[in-house]
């Protein structure tokens, strides 16, 4: 009878322990099978340096400029030491991710020519001359991952003097398909046709 009741109580001990397991086991897998809850999507107008959105139409061709305007806030814009566009470094002609320049058509800038299409757009500037890049790679973060084997087009401008300061940086773009690119006492331009 001792045997038996022994027996009886392995037994039950065993079936409890099976059934935890059998829980634990399906607990798990309701764990693993659980969608995560959505992440909201950044509202990037709360952003230091806020999107904007260049748009004209130039001879038929759609030009669209999407970029970052990160503001001065007592900083110097360019020069050797500046923290935002040091003189002859790639910049991401704004801030966060790359600006990014698209036409609906083939154009030609500053009469060398570009195919349709979405494209980072880099400048280097420097006091007597910038380099405005166009990039194959479009979608990248500032230039941290630039390369200059994925550039499609380089064209050299003269930078002017700005008769009054901008604080903010400011892309315009208008139909005779002058870009202008203009922050702290300088402004770039290139054309597109």
């Amino acid at each position: 009878m001792r045997f038996y009741s022994s027996s009886l109580f392995v037994a039950a001990i065993t079936a409890t322990a099976l059934a935890f397991s059998a829980h634990s086991a399906q607990a798990q897998v309701e764990t693993q099978t659980t969608p995560a809850p959505a992440k909201m999507p950044e509202d990037k107008s709360k952003r230091p340096s806020p999107p904007a959105v260049v748009k004209t139409t130039v001879r038929g061709t759609d030009v669209t400029i999407d970029y970052s305007r990160p503001s001065l806030k007592g900083r110097a814009a360019f020069g050797e030491k500046s923290p935002l566009a040091p003189t002859g470094e790639v910049w991401r002609t704004g801030a966060n991710e790359a600006t990014t320049f698209t036409v609906s058509k083939d154009v030609k800038i500053e009469g060398q020519a570009l195919p349709a299409g979405t494209y980072s757009l880099f400048t280097i500037p420097g006091p007597t001359e910038w380099t405005v890049i166009f990039n194959k790679t479009a979608k990248q973060w500032g230039a941290y991952e630039y390369k200059a084997a994925d550039d499609v087009l380089r064209v050299k401008v003269k930078p002017k003097p700005l008769t009054q300061p901008a604080e903010q940086f400011t892309i315009t773009a208008d139909k005779s398909g002058k870009v202008t690119m203009a922050w702290a006492n300088t402004a770039a331009s290139f054309t597109v046709k």
